[in-house]
């Protein structure tokens, strides 16, 4: 009834947490691994997974590579990434509803419930984000985007259920920003792609997003304005000490970063004449 897609690359911390949270659920699962280093794919073994090992280019191109070359039979596709996992009520609310929606009713939206360091982050705008995670197979594609890719429904109606999934990275602050470090990269190279069309056309839709507003206000100045309302007007300020360091390094010191990289690439595109593209791969070491 269900084929289960998770993305890996050296995901022995969260793997089995994932895995055991949606055992017996899923008649399939795939996972499709970017030639980990790690137990990954012997977790997944374990657990009756299916492994394919693909060179990874961005989560959005591996995933919808995924959807398309899998040979996916079940009615429904679900999507987790590796640090997710249900909780029993949302595990119990698929058991008892999914076989019984109408046709028409082509995906199914989950509430994301996001945790820092053990911690809840309730505020902030981050609770509740309903997400498309689950779809009737052949009805959804993946946005081909860089960064901050959704899946999108293509036709028919959604639904949203009333229970939570969780979303809990447990690596250690150092990892956590060499991640963001290099979102940060390809987060810049899609806001510059909003301005200066370098990018392929699948890829030109950033600036169509409703970060629109966002991106018209000035380099530097937007970063500490979106932590502002984040921080005090959507109260993150609630979320405790974990909530303060969460709100500082992903709404502030990310977004601040970001432009710090866009500001770099266009000095010395100006400076030294070259096309912002070939900036890019000169000075963030980012090769298109």
């Amino acid at each position: 009834m269900i084929t289960l897609i998770i993305l890996t690359y050296n995901e022995e911390l969260h793997l089995q947490r994932c895995l055991e949270s949606v055992k017996n659920l899923a008649e399939r699962i795939i996972i499709v691994d970017s030639f980990s280093t790690d137990k990954t794919c012997e977790i997944a073994q374990q657990f009756g997974a299916e492994v394919i090992q693909r060179k990874f280019v961005n989560q959005a191109e591996q995933f919808q590579w995924a959807l398309e070359n899998t040979n996916i039979s079940t009615e429904w596709v679900f999507r987790l990434d590796a640090d997710e996992y249900i909780l029993p009520e949302l595990y119990q609310e698929i058991k008892e509803k999914l076989n019984h929606l109408p046709q028409e009713i082509k995906g199914i939206n989950l509430k994301r419930r996001l945790y820092f360091q053990s911690s809840w982050i309730k505020h902030g705008g981050f609770y509740p984000l309903r997400l498309l995670r689950i779809w009737r197979n052949g009805a959804a594609v993946m946005e081909q985007k860089m960064m901050d890719e959704h899946t999108v429904l293509m036709h028919g109606k959604s639904i949203d259920f009333n229970h939570d999934f969780v979303d809990e990275n447990l690596s250690s602050l150092v990892k956590w920003t060499e991640k963001h470090n290099n979102y940060s990269t390809r987060e810049a190279i899609m806001r510059l792609d909003a301005q200066y069309h370098f990018l392929e056309q699948n890829q030109q839709n950033l600036h169509k997003s409703n970060k629109q507003f966002y991106l018209k206000l000035p380099l530097f100045l937007r970063a500490f304005v979106y932590f502002c309302y984040r921080y005090f007007i959507k109260l993150g300020l609630l979320d405790g000490r974990n909530g303060l360091i969460w709100h500082v390094l992903q709404g502030f010191w990310y977004q601040f970063l970001v432009d710090a990289k866009i500001a770099q690439v266009e000095y010395f595109s100006k400076k030294e004449n070259k096309p912002v593209k070939t900036i890019i791969e000169e000075k963030l070491n980012f090769k298109f």
